[in-house]
Protein backbone atom coordinates (compact mmCIF):
# COMPACT_ATOMS: atom_id res chain seq x y z
CA UNK A 1 0.00 0.00 0.00
CA UNK A 2 1.21 3.55 -0.99
CA UNK A 3 0.42 6.53 1.72
CA UNK A 4 -0.89 9.39 -0.25
CA UNK A 5 -1.41 12.93 1.15
CA UNK A 6 -4.92 13.82 3.00
CA UNK A 7 -6.88 16.41 0.41
CA UNK A 8 -7.36 17.92 3.80
CA UNK A 9 -4.18 20.43 4.45
CA UNK A 10 -5.34 20.12 8.49
CA UNK A 11 -4.32 17.15 8.39
CA UNK A 12 -0.59 17.45 6.73
CA UNK A 13 1.78 18.56 8.77
CA UNK A 14 4.59 19.08 6.14
CA UNK A 15 4.34 19.51 2.75
CA UNK A 16 6.87 17.21 1.60
CA UNK A 17 6.54 14.37 4.14
CA UNK A 18 5.36 11.88 2.23
CA UNK A 19 8.78 12.00 -0.11
CA UNK A 20 10.86 8.66 -0.33
CA UNK A 21 13.75 10.91 -0.74
CA UNK A 22 16.28 11.57 2.51
CA UNK A 23 15.71 15.49 1.65
CA UNK A 24 12.85 14.92 3.49
CA UNK A 25 14.35 13.13 6.66
CA UNK A 26 17.16 16.19 6.50
CA UNK A 27 14.71 18.62 6.93
CA UNK A 28 12.76 16.52 9.63
CA UNK A 29 15.99 16.10 11.55
CA UNK A 30 17.00 19.65 11.69
CA UNK A 31 13.33 20.75 12.62
CA UNK A 32 14.11 18.38 15.86
CA UNK A 33 17.55 20.42 15.75
CA UNK A 34 15.77 23.68 15.98
CA UNK A 35 13.55 22.30 18.55
CA UNK A 36 16.47 20.63 21.21
CA UNK A 37 18.20 24.04 20.91
CA UNK A 38 14.58 25.73 21.55
CA UNK A 39 14.66 23.74 24.72
CA UNK A 40 17.97 24.60 25.40
CA UNK A 41 17.31 28.05 25.36
CA UNK A 42 14.61 27.58 27.38
CA UNK A 43 17.01 25.72 30.49
CA UNK A 44 20.09 27.73 30.24
CA UNK A 45 21.27 29.59 33.59
CA UNK A 46 20.76 33.37 33.20
CA UNK A 47 24.16 33.98 34.16
CA UNK A 48 25.67 32.53 31.57
CA UNK A 49 25.29 35.09 29.00
CA UNK A 50 27.37 34.62 26.78
CA UNK A 51 25.85 30.85 25.99
CA UNK A 52 22.68 32.57 25.98
CA UNK A 53 23.88 34.99 23.45
CA UNK A 54 25.29 32.47 21.41
CA UNK A 55 22.38 29.26 21.73
CA UNK A 56 19.54 32.40 20.92
CA UNK A 57 22.07 33.12 17.84
CA UNK A 58 22.62 29.73 16.53
CA UNK A 59 18.70 28.74 16.31
CA UNK A 60 17.17 30.76 13.77
CA UNK A 61 20.51 28.76 11.93
CA UNK A 62 19.75 25.44 12.65
CA UNK A 63 16.11 26.94 10.55
CA UNK A 64 18.31 27.91 7.63
CA UNK A 65 20.20 24.72 7.42
CA UNK A 66 16.67 23.68 7.03
CA UNK A 67 15.57 24.73 4.13
CA UNK A 68 19.85 25.29 2.15
CA UNK A 69 19.28 21.73 0.17
CA UNK A 70 15.47 21.86 -1.35
CA UNK A 71 15.97 26.00 -1.33
CA UNK A 72 18.10 28.21 -1.87
CA UNK A 73 21.49 27.84 0.76
CA UNK A 74 21.30 30.13 3.92
CA UNK A 75 24.39 29.12 5.51
CA UNK A 76 26.96 31.43 4.99
CA UNK A 77 30.38 31.73 5.24
CA UNK A 78 30.27 34.04 7.63
CA UNK A 79 27.80 32.10 10.16
CA UNK A 80 30.55 29.58 9.78
CA UNK A 81 33.48 31.58 10.68
CA UNK A 82 31.20 33.16 13.80
CA UNK A 83 31.03 29.75 14.95
CA UNK A 84 33.96 28.85 14.57
CA UNK A 85 35.13 31.50 16.68
CA UNK A 86 32.66 31.13 19.32
CA UNK A 87 33.77 27.55 19.55
CA UNK A 88 37.36 28.49 19.78
CA UNK A 89 36.18 30.81 22.30
CA UNK A 90 34.87 27.75 24.84
CA UNK A 91 37.71 26.10 24.11
CA UNK A 92 40.07 28.42 25.03
CA UNK A 93 37.60 28.62 28.43
CA UNK A 94 38.41 24.52 28.93
CA UNK A 95 41.92 25.10 29.03
CA UNK A 96 42.90 21.58 27.62
CA UNK A 97 40.90 20.19 30.99
CA UNK A 98 38.95 17.21 28.16
CA UNK A 99 41.23 15.13 25.94
CA UNK A 100 38.64 12.45 24.41
CA UNK A 101 35.27 11.46 25.29
CA UNK A 102 33.46 11.72 27.94
CA UNK A 103 30.14 10.40 29.49
CA UNK A 104 26.92 12.28 28.29
CA UNK A 105 26.18 14.07 31.48
CA UNK A 106 25.56 16.75 34.00
CA UNK A 107 22.84 19.60 34.90
CA UNK A 108 20.05 20.32 33.14
CA UNK A 109 20.56 21.60 29.93
CA UNK A 110 23.80 19.69 29.72
CA UNK A 111 21.98 16.29 28.12
CA UNK A 112 19.87 18.79 26.05
CA UNK A 113 23.05 19.84 24.25
CA UNK A 114 24.14 16.09 24.06
CA UNK A 115 21.31 15.70 22.05
CA UNK A 116 21.15 18.80 19.95
CA UNK A 117 24.99 17.50 19.25
CA UNK A 118 23.40 14.13 18.66
CA UNK A 119 20.70 15.53 15.95
CA UNK A 120 23.47 17.25 14.24
CA UNK A 121 25.34 13.92 13.86
CA UNK A 122 22.20 12.75 12.42
CA UNK A 123 21.71 15.62 9.69
CA UNK A 124 25.63 15.25 8.77
CA UNK A 125 24.45 11.60 8.22
CA UNK A 126 21.76 12.35 6.10
CA UNK A 127 23.63 14.84 3.69
CA UNK A 128 25.63 12.17 3.04
CA UNK A 129 22.49 9.78 2.07
CA UNK A 130 21.27 13.17 0.13
CA UNK A 131 24.37 13.43 -1.56
CA UNK A 132 24.69 9.40 -2.84
CA UNK A 133 20.88 10.48 -4.05
CA UNK A 134 22.67 12.37 -6.79
CA UNK A 135 21.11 15.92 -4.94
CA UNK A 136 23.75 18.63 -4.36
CA UNK A 137 24.94 19.24 -1.07
CA UNK A 138 26.74 22.43 -0.82
CA UNK A 139 29.67 22.03 1.28
CA UNK A 140 29.55 24.38 3.98
CA UNK A 141 26.18 22.61 5.13
CA UNK A 142 28.33 19.73 6.58
CA UNK A 143 31.00 21.87 7.29
CA UNK A 144 28.94 23.75 9.70
CA UNK A 145 27.01 20.82 11.24
CA UNK A 146 30.22 19.01 12.01
CA UNK A 147 31.39 22.27 13.86
CA UNK A 148 27.63 22.25 15.57
CA UNK A 149 28.14 18.88 16.93
CA UNK A 150 31.67 20.20 18.25
CA UNK A 151 30.23 23.19 19.47
CA UNK A 152 27.94 21.87 21.26
CA UNK A 153 30.46 19.51 23.27
CA UNK A 154 32.70 22.17 24.04
CA UNK A 155 29.63 24.45 25.73
CA UNK A 156 28.46 21.44 27.77
CA UNK A 157 31.76 21.07 29.36
CA UNK A 158 31.72 24.59 30.16
CA UNK A 159 28.48 24.56 31.88
CA UNK A 160 29.57 21.56 33.69
CA UNK A 161 32.89 23.54 34.82
CA UNK A 162 30.81 26.43 35.56
CA UNK A 163 28.42 24.33 37.60
CA UNK A 164 31.76 22.33 39.40
CA UNK A 165 30.68 19.23 37.99
CA UNK A 166 32.92 16.58 37.46
CA UNK A 167 33.03 15.21 33.47
CA UNK A 168 33.20 10.90 33.80
CA UNK A 169 35.94 10.16 30.69
CA UNK A 170 35.02 6.93 28.90
CA UNK A 171 37.12 4.56 27.67
CA UNK A 172 36.00 2.38 25.15
CA UNK A 173 36.76 -0.91 25.13
CA UNK A 174 35.74 -1.56 21.28
CA UNK A 175 38.45 1.10 20.25
CA UNK A 176 42.17 1.91 21.44
CA UNK A 177 45.50 0.38 21.88
CA UNK A 178 44.12 -2.46 24.37
CA UNK A 179 42.67 -3.82 21.62
CA UNK A 180 44.77 -3.52 18.99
Amino acid sequence: MVLKKSKNRDELCYPFIYEASQLCDFEVATDELCSHIGGIIALLPEESTDIVADIDRLQPLAYHLNGSIRGRPAIEEGDLQWLLERYHHYQTLLKGRIDGFVLPRGPVPVPQLHLARSAAKKAIRLMVRIDEEGIEVPDILHRFCNLLCNFFFVVALCLNQRAGFIEQPFSSKSYGRAHE
